[in-house]
C-alpha cells in the first residue's frame, strides 16, 4: 500500500480558468465543470495574468513532471514526453472530467444532462485514447455509459471523488468535504464506478476543481492513489465558443502535455465540437494521443 499520494503535474495553469474568489492555502489549478450556483462568482482570468505556481505538497510526494507557464518542455523529467512503452516523441494525453455532485440528482431528474455521449462517440470514431476522471455520482446516474467506457480498451477511468465536493477551500463555490470523510469519499467513488461493471479503472485521482492542500494529500495517502493534475486548461467549462476552446488547447500543448477537458454536457456544451478540430490539428503536427497511463514510466 502506498502511504503517500504521488502527484502528477504540479503546475501553473494557463489562461482561461474560472477565477476562484478569496484565498487560502489551497492549490487551485483548474476549473470545476459544475454549473454555477447562485452564490458562486465565476469569471474569466484577466488577460495576461498568470496564477502563482502551487507549492509542493508534504515530503514524500514525487511529481512526475512539473511545467510552469512559458516552459517549452516539462521542467524535471523526460518522462513527460515518454509513453508507457518507453518511446519518446510528441505525445499528449487528453483527459475528460465527468462531473456530477452528490446533490444534483433532482436536476438530472428534471432533464439536465451531466453526460456527453456525443463526445465519447467522437473519441471512438477518431480513435483517441483518453482518460475519463469520473465521479461516483456520475457513474450511478449513467451506469450503462460508465460500464461502456470502462470496458472499452480505448479508455481508462480515473477517480474524481464521489461527490465532486472540494478537498480544499475556497474552490469555485464547491461545497467542502470534511477531512474525516475525504478517504471515504474516494473509496466510495471506486466502489460506485466498479459497481457498474467497468473494468479499466486506474488508481489515479483528480481533485474536484483541482483544489487540494497538504491536509487533503495526507488524508488520501492510505488510498494509494496518484493525484493527477494538468498543464493545459482547455477553458471548456461553461464555454460557448468551440473555436476559442480549440485554440487555447492548440496553443498550450507541448510534448508530454496533459489536457483537462470535461464530459459534462450541461456545463461544457462545446467540448465535442472543439475536439473535432483539436484532434486532427495535433495529429497534423505529429502528436500521438495516449492515456494518462501512457505518460507514466514503464
Amino acid at each position: 500500500m502506498i502511504k503517500s499520494v504521488r502527484t502528477i503535474i504540479s503546475l501553473t495553469v494557463l489562461g482561461g480558468v474560472l477565477a476562484g474568489c478569496g484565498s487560502s492555502g489551497a492549490h487551485r489549478t483548474g476549473t470545476a465543470a459544475l454549473p454555477p450556483q447562485p452564490s458562486t462568482a465565476a469569471s474569466s482570468s484577466a488577460p495576461g495574468t498568470e496564477p502563482p505556481v502551487p507549492a509542493r505538497g508534504p515530503k514524500g510526494l514525487t511529481p512526475v513532471f512539473e511545467r510552469r507557464a512559458g516552459d517549452s518542455a516539462p521542467g524535471s523529467a523526460p518522462q513527460g514526453s515518454r509513453d508507457a512503452a518507453g518511446r519518446t516523441g510528441k505525445v499528449v494525453a487528453l483527459t475528460f472530467d465527468a462531473d456530477m455532485t452528490a446533490d444534483q440528482g433532482p436536476r438530472a431528474a428534471e432533464g439536465e444532462r451531466f453526460d456527453n455521449p456525443a463526445l465519447i462517440a467522437s473519441l471512438r470514431r477518431m480513435k483517441v485514447p483518453s482518460t475519463v476522471f469520473m465521479t461516483g455520482r456520475w457513474a450511478q446516474e449513467y451506469p450503462e455509459q460508465a460500464r461502456s467506457i470502462g470496458n472499452d480498451p480505448l479508455f481508462e477511468i480515473g477517480n474524481h471523488s464521489f461527490s465532486h465536493y472540494a478537498f480544499a477551500t475556497p474552490c469555485y463555490g464547491l461545497p467542502a468535504v470534511d477531512e474525516a470523510d475525504m478517504r471515504g469519499d474516494v473509496e466510495r467513488a471506486f466502489t460506485a464506478i466498479r459497481g457498474t461493471g467497468a473494468r479499466n479503472v486506474v488508481p489515479y485521482f483528480r481533485f474536484p476543481g483541482g483544489c487540494y492542500d497538504d491536509v487533503a494529500l495526507k488524508a488520501l495517502g492510505p488510498t494509494g492513489v496518484t493525484a493527477v493534475q494538468w498543464d493545459v486548461v482547455s477553458g471548456d467549462a461553461f464555454a460557448t465558443d468551440a473555436d476559442a476552446v480549440a485554440e487555447q488547447v492548440l496553443e498550450g500543448v507541448r510534448p508530454g502535455s496533459l489536457v483537462v477537458m470535461h464530459c459534462t454536457r450541461s456545463a461544457a456544451p462545446v467540448t465535442e465540437e472543439a475536439l473535432r478540430r483539436i484532434v486532427p490539428e495535433l495529429r497534423e503536427r505529429g502528436y500521438r494521443f495516449v492515456k494518462v497511463s501512457g505518460l507514466m514510466r514503464p
